[in-house]
């Protein structure tokens, strides 16, 4: 019978002695098994020391996740904006239309006549005179025909003439205007920019090229000079063009006629020319005025507008007189005496508009011997 190690047919042929001889020298006795330590390695010592860990530490920023990228968004926008911002400010090509309110640049030249101031009534004196056919009052400022411009609607440019034409019509019709009263409604008319040179050329006029109370509107002195008649003559034109994007320039010329009488029959004070004023006689006053206005979007939705440059001529005055306050006419039979225009020196620079004074041409002059047109 064959061992329990044999194949059933007992051993291979040629092997020696089966495949238990070659183990047969060990031999384990029940002391080396009782001896016998078994130790499990975990699955770090298993993995050996130079691996890996599966998962890794979270430090606490990254732990923040979305936190994290929420703030890098808030400050690429701040970033952005504040480039934005800065660019504005420093692009070398900014845009002429952000220029401040400008002030106001005005003239004042009185006309002084050749010879004696002529007086009339009122009626014959504007019948007989280059004035006879003007328009009376508001009548005489009409708006020219309207188009549009580039960056500005037909509706756009009427309001910016019609502004313009208020304008003339407080500040060189209004009975209160011209005698020394009221000026608010004019005030209310400019950009609040030019609001404080405006109070300092009423309250302290000067002739020199900036507060000039004439510059601003038509005033005659009223301890000298009242209005004979309301109704005042008015010819001219008004235009408007675009300046650029956010502005408008509107520009008139207008000549308005006035009829005076001296208060109170008044002699001529001193200075104002030469001879008694004809008694009841009313005398003619010619004022032109050459204007520039500026009118930005906002002057437009505000109904406002800007007062660039004004010129002003009006005679009969005397060369001596300062209109820079208030008119101071000539009356009827006045006239001028040697108080002539002189010539300006150039090299003075002490004032910073010199006074001028020019010479009422005849045609200006009312002559109640020319007929009835």
């Amino acid at each position: 019978m064959t061992g329990p190690g044999d194949p059933p047919e007992g051993t291979p042929n040629g092997a020696p002695g089966g495949g238990e001889d070659e183990y047969r020298s060990v031999v384990f006795d029940e002391s080396f098994v009782r001896a016998a330590r078994l130790q499990e390695f975990s699955a770090d010592e298993r993995l050996g020391e130079h691996h890996s860990p599966a998962v890794k530490t979270r430090h606490a920023w990254r732990r923040l996740g979305g936190s994290r990228q929420a703030v890098l968004l808030v400050l690429l926008i701040v970033l952005a904006f504040g480039t934005a911002v800065y660019m504005g400010i420093r692009h070398p090509y900014k845009n002429p239309d952000t220029l401040g309110t400008q002030p106001l640049r005005s003239t004042v030249v009185p006309l002084a006549p050749r010879g004696g101031v002529p007086g009339a009534t009122p009626q014959d004196l504007f019948a007989h005179s280059p004035a006879a056919n003007y328009r009376i009052g508001a009548a005489g400022v009409n708006l020219p025909a309207v188009t549009r411009t580039e960056h500005f609607s037909g509706g756009q440019v009427v309001s910016a003439l019609t502004v313009a034409k208020d304008y003339l019509v407080r500040s060189s019709l209004d009975p209160a205007t011209l005698t020394g009263g009221s000026v608010r409604p004019v005030r209310l008319l400019l950009d609040t920019g030019q609001l404080d040179q405006f109070d300092r050329s009423l309250a302290h006029p000067d002739d020199n090229g900036r507060d000039a109370a004439t510059g601003w509107l038509v005033r005659f002195d009223p301890k000298q000079t009242r209005l004979a008649d309301h109704d005042v003559r008015v010819d001219g034109t008004l235009s408007a063009s675009e300046l650029s994007s956010d502005a408008l320039d509107v520009t008139a010329d207008y000549t308005f006629v006035y009829a005076v009488r001296p208060v109170g029959g008044q002699h001529s004070a001193p200075g104002q020319g030469v001879g008694k004023p004809t008694a009841g006689a009313a005398s003619l006053v010619t004022v032109r005025r050459e204007m520039h206005f500026r009118l930005s979007r906002e002057n437009l939705n505000d109904h406002r507008l800007e007062v660039l440059q004004s010129s002003l001529q009006a005679g009969p005055l005397a060369c001596s007189s300062q209109p820079a306050d208030a008119l101071h006419p000539l009356f009827a039979g006045q006239h001028a005496g040697n108080d002539r225009p002189t010539g300006t020196d150039p090299f003075a620079r002490d004032r910073v508009n010199p006074s001028l004074c020019g010479e009422l041409a005849p045609a200006a002059e009312p002559n109640p011997s020319h007929p009835v047109r």
